[in-house]
């Protein structure tokens, strides 16, 4: 068995809309059906019962050992508690060859879930043992190390359930919520919109206190020290017990509580000195709570207990402690609820004050308490308290989240009960936490968790807002990029920042920001984190779909010009029109309710998408008449069509007429493939909500020249003759460009040439049909070879499209060149005024340029 090629599709797919790894697994004969395997099944068992079924119970064929690693690297991947049901085999053409796709939570885990299969399947036919066991704990581990941590997670569920889409910017807890210009970011319990002064602030402990004494809020008498001897000093002008910790500290690190003696302030200096500077503070008697602000209002409050074992009069404190260690709820970092219990210099110094070693074996009901400060970092616990907070208290917490400037704010408070203000009870604020720790709100040791993702994602998008921007996605065999340039200019038109991706490049509010062929997730996803974007029209070609699946989870309109007789077939196993239709519905399919599909209504493969799509459907079509736009159009949908001398949108009795005359691609209606192109554009536009006079004044502004569309049927005048050039390379492409030029007005006698080349990884048939097409309509045509043969042989693209000249209707003359440019040059030398030239370039950049010089240079004397 091999395994190759393997892809993880990041977004929604051919297959679903989970994040997969896909692999293509080849077989040997006998691999292809595990019966055939003497015993194979249950060595496989016996080393991993858990893999359940090999295959679905409707799979009609023998079971493979590609369906064994599917199952295996999908039930690994729940034996590690990742969430994780999708998983699915495909048999293509090849014989032995299959599509291996299975669902993963995290990429690294699924990866290694898919080796580990592999060597597990191994290990069943060799005969040889395999430990299961270590296998899942390595996964487990990755996926510890991977995922998110429950503060950065509860948010990113709570965005989820209101529909807001999201990424994640780095391996960390860096997050994007919403697109373009509706995004926000955060990091960790952190927004973007808390500035670096106010996280510089919180961590000042100090200048914290005295802002907070400032507006009235009550909170412990300190000062900074420089050494341990001013830090018993300051202990004893402040009066024992005291606290101390860094000036500049979070989630409890080197802090101590409740020093009663020298000795132990100087452990306790020791430890606050490694975060920097020290200060020593009054402390304040009473239970340890976590108030947490969001906004202007108190969401959560827990009182946090220190670390603490109980004695039972046999076992010592050592064994106490990994006694409690063992609770699955206890790990070494923010990943469980729980951490684990030190026996630190910090404990060690705090069971001295209490006349203990971790030797000692305390008695039966003993309490002995490891440290006094009780952050969850330190191996405390949290007891949920929101129901009880006194509205003063959390009146005095918001005060001092908005005094410091904290989004969301970790307040400390120290006092007897939150049930009374702290002013009657001689509590006080002790400190203030930016980006603080979620997990003891939501899932406290003991008591209810609370919702504060949720809360936080209130805080970020007010109800009714979701972070979306509208999204248009383009696909289809012809006019992509036209279709898509068009959209983008209508969107613009209507005052948005338009953000879009296409087989040229990427470009933001008409600047270019990357070049070449963008038409994958990538280069949405790019556009997507832009935040100067109102809108993003994106094509989305074959190629980013298979390869990675789309750039965005769902979008607002998904419009496919058409299929037609296809492109590309034969490719990654996508070998029939069929196939290429199931491919290039994923972007119907991901049509958010509230959106449209724009679907060709005369492409009956088009046309029949309509039921993938979640949300309506606008038809287009030049004839109003044709069966599907009827009955469409008698049920009250949206359709665009073709009424006489305009383009007509209607719906219901509604209509909006839009003169061709006014659309100068469509060359008053002439050029029939640009009418489709400017319909599927209009309807778009109309999806999106964009205004009538908008519309128009945006179709009559686009020009399909060079500059604006490169390479789509740019028009150029050398020494009077008309020379087309544009990028088609399929037959349909052929069929549509030799429409267009009978639809042009010809000169008497005028002489038609072309100029064409054919890249390798289409099928010999599709190569030769499109000069079995273009030698009914040209008199000479002009054969180079492209820059990128693509597998081919030298010259064998030239013999295939020579091939399909053979008995050609009109054309008597043809040529083979060596290069694109001499090509060019050689058609161009022998135009006379009246004649026409249609250049099917490949490096469009380079001859658009070179056309463009040629068409400056004077005409012969």
């Amino acid at each position: 068995m091999d395994v190759s090629r393997i892809r993880a599709l990041r977004g929604p797919n051919l297959w679903s809309r989970h994040t997969a790894i896909e692999a293509i697994v080849s077989c040997e004969p006998a691999e292809r059906s595990i019966a055939e395997l003497d015993g194979f099944e249950a060595r496989l068992r016996e080393r991993f019962p858990e893999v359940g079924p090999l295959r679905p119970a409707a799979f009609p064929g023998p079971i493979s050992l590609a369906h064994v690693l599917e199952a295996a690297a999908l039930a690994m991947q729940a034996q590690a508690g990742c969430p994780v049901t999708f998983s699915r085999t495909a048999v293509t053409v090849e014989a032995g060859v299959y599509q291996v796709v299975v669902e993963y939570s995290e990429e690294a885990v699924g990866r290694q879930a898919l080796a580990q299969a592999r060597a597990l399947i191994d290990a069943a036919r060799a005969g040889e043992p395999f430990d299961v066991a270590a296998a899942i704990r390595r996964l487990r581990e990755i996926d510890e190390d991977q995922r998110l941590g429950p503060s950065t997670g509860a948010i990113v569920d709570a965005a989820i359930a209101r529909g807001i889409p999201w990424r994640r910017l780095t391996s960390g807890s860096l997050v994007q919520f919403g697109w373009g210009a509706k995004q926000r970011r955060i990091q960790a319990a952190e927004v973007d919109g808390t500035s670096a002064v106010s996280e510089s602030i919180a961590q000042d402990k100090d200048l914290t206190k005295r802002l907070l004494q400032s507006a009235g809020v009550p909170v412990p008498i300190g000062q900074p020290v420089d050494d341990v001897d001013a830090a018993w000093a300051a202990a004893q002008r402040i009066g024992l017990p005291v606290v101390v910790k860094p000036q500049d500290g979070n989630q409890g690190k080197g802090v101590t509580v409740n020093i009663v003696s020298r000795e132990h302030l100087e452990v306790a200096y020791r430890a606050a000195e490694e975060h920097g500077q020290v200060m020593v503070e009054k402390f304040l008697p009473g239970n340890d709570y976590r108030l947490l602000v969001v906004g202007d209002r108190l969401v959560a409050a827990a009182r946090r207990d220190p670390p603490q074992v109980l004695g039972d009069g046999v076992s010592t404190i050592r064994e106490l402690v990994d006694q409690v260690n063992t609770d699955p709820r206890r790990g070494d970092g923010h990943a469980t609820s729980l951490t684990r219990m030190r026996l630190d210099e910090i404990a060690v110094a705090r069971l001295n004050v209490q006349g203990l070693t971790p030797d000692s074996v305390p008695e039966k009901g003993r309490r002995v308490v490891l440290r006094n400060n009780a952050n969850l970092s330190t191996g405390g616990s949290a007891t949920d308290v929101t129901d009880d907070v006194h509205p003063e208290v959390a009146a005095r917490a918001v005060a001092a989240a908005q005094m410091i400037g904290l989004d969301i704010c970790g307040v400390d408070v120290v006092c007897e009960s939150v049930l009374k203000p702290l002013e009657e009870q001689h509590g006080g604020i002790v400190e203030v936490n930016a980006a603080p720790g979620l997990r003891m709100h939501l899932s406290p040791s003991f008591g209810k968790g609370r919702p504060v993702g949720e809360a936080i994602v209130g805080d970020l998008f007010p109800h009714g807002e979701d972070g979306r921007i509208p999204v248009v996605a383009v696909t289809g065999t012809n006019g992509k990029t036209t279709t898509t340039r068009l959209i983008a200019h209508l969107l613009a038109g209507a005052g948005l920042r338009v953000g879009m991706t296409n087989t040229d490049g990427v470009y933001v509010e008409g600047r270019q920001i990357d070049s070449g062929d963008c038409s994958g997730p990538k280069s949405a996803r790019n556009v997507l984190m832009h935040p100067d974007v109102d809108a993003a029209v994106f094509e989305s070609a074959r190629g980013g779909i298979l390869r990675e699946g789309l750039g965005f989870d769902r979008c607002s309109v998904a419009v496919v010009t058409n299929i037609g007789a296809g492109d590309h077939l034969g490719l990654n196993y996508i070998t029939t029109v069929d196939d290429l239709a199931v491919l290039k519905r994923v972007i119907v399919q991901n049509v958010a309710t509230t959106g449209y599909a724009v679907l060709n209504a005369a492409d009956p493969i088009v046309a029949a998408m309509a039921p993938a799509c979640p949300g309506e459907i606008i038809y287009f079509a030049a004839d109003r008449h044709q069966p599907v736009m009827a009955t469409h159009r008698a049920l009250g949908k949206r359709t665009v069509f073709v009424e006489g001398d305009a383009i007509v949108a209607a719906e219901g009795a509604w209509r909006e007429r839009l003169p061709l005359r006014d659309i100068p691609i469509t060359r008053g209606g002439a050029i029939g493939f640009q009418v489709e192109n400017a319909m599927a554009s209009v309807a778009a536009a109309w999806a999106v909500d964009i205004g009538w006079p908008a519309i128009r004044s945006g179709l009559a502004s686009f020009v399909n020249d060079a500059d604006n569309a490169p390479g789509r049927f740019n028009l150029l005048d050398i020494r009077g003759a008309t020379v087309i050039a544009d990028y088609g390379h399929n037959p349909d492409a052929m069929r549509a460009l030799v429409q267009a030029v009978e639809a042009l007005p010809a000169a008497p006698g005028q002489r038609r040439s072309v100029v064409i080349s054919g890249a390798g990884d289409r099928r010999d048939e599709d190569i030769r049909e499109q000069t079995i097409i273009l030698g009914e309509a040209f008199d000479e045509v002009i054969l180079y070879q492209d820059a990128a043969q693509r597998g081919r042989a030298d010259g064998e693209v030239m013999g295939l499209l020579r091939q399909g000249l053979q008995g050609a209707g009109r054309t008597r003359h043809v040529e083979e060149i060596r290069g694109e440019f001499l090509a060019i040059d050689t058609a161009l030398s022998r135009l006379k005024p009246g004649d026409l030239c249609l250049i099917l370039v490949d490096q469009v950049p380079e001859a658009l340029a070179h056309l463009k010089a040629k068409a400056q240079e004077p005409a012969a004397a």
